[in-house]
């Protein structure tokens, strides 16, 4: 599995498998013991997925020695503050039987931010976390974050994928040195993603599906990325990746796909940002 350098020295693997949107016990659990069985290292869930406890029973019965994985989890926003968020830490690596997290991030831009960073600095600080960052912030906002606190963040999870490619937020987060890790990277199928003629075609020619195409695609731009699946065949066919590469006419092709427009909500429209605060209260 290739992987990926994080601003501390940590390694990350580039391709893991997401748990989003799978709240069902036993299925999250099967799901991720048929992905950590495929060669997967890497699982990626949240608090606001109400599957913690599932993903660690599956970590405890595959029996992979907790060194060869790396585990990320994400604080809500009604836990955010200082003193909530270290309560809520406690809370999800005891559901997930872990002694530490190898991530832990921010869920949201909104709220009490700079409490909720500060707690996360001190979990880093005392080892419980090996990394921290965030997730769904742009660029304006991990600028700040950055500006006004001591640990740069190591991640920011994005909505990336063909049709939201979000260059400009890539050279950002290169520059300051936060790694792009991307969710929704089949963009959940909107847009007839898995029938797109174009990744059809560069499919065809390594005979890939439009899945692969698309994975292989952000990770060449070294995006990491976690598909969800709970269709085991699927699962499998997500991290074989890595035996074949695009030329840079196919990933100029697909970069003409960008439509830089979101698939799901923008976090700047004020409408949203109420939907959030009510679900923090």
């Amino acid at each position: 599995m290739k992987s990926v350098k994080l601003n501390n020295g940590v390694e990350m693997p580039i391709l893991g498998y997401g748990v989003y949107q799978i709240p069902d016990y036993n299925e999250c659990k099967k799901s991720v013991l048929t992905a950590l069985e495929a060669g997967y290292r890497s699982i990626d869930t949240a608090q606001a997925y109400q599957n913690e406890n599932a993903v660690g029973e599956a970590i405890k019965e595959s029996g992979i020695p907790r060194e060869e994985l790396f585990i990320t989890t994400k604080l809500w926003i009604s836990d955010y503050g200082e003193e909530k968020a270290k309560k809520a830490f406690q809370i999800s690596i005891e559901k997930l039987q872990l002694d530490y997290l190898d991530l832990y991030l921010l869920h949201q831009p909104f709220n009490d931010i700079y409490g909720s960073w500060r707690a996360l600095e001190n979990i880093y600080k005392e080892g419980k976390a090996k990394a921290i960052g965030v997730s769904n912030f742009f660029p304006d906002r991990i600028v700040d974050l950055i500006s006004f606190n001591n640990v740069v963040p190591a991640v920011n999870q994005i909505e990336t994928h063909v049709y939201y490619q979000r260059e400009e937020d890539h050279k950002i987060l290169k520059e300051n040195k936060v790694q792009h890790e991307s969710w929704a990277p089949f963009a959940e199928g909107q847009s007839d993603f898995f029938t797109n003629g174009t990744l059809s075609e560069i499919g065809k020619k390594y005979g890939k599906s439009v899945a692969q195409v698309a994975l292989r695609w952000m990770i060449q731009r070294n995006i990491v990325v976690i598909p969800k699946s709970v269709t085991p065949s699927r699962i499998k066919e997500n991290i074989n990746v890595f035996d074949f590469e695009l030329t840079r006419e196919e990933m100029l092709t697909i970069k003409g796909m960008n439509t830089s427009k979101t698939k799901f909500f923008d976090h700047r429209d004020p409408d949203r940002v109420k939907w959030f605060s009510e679900r923090a209260k």
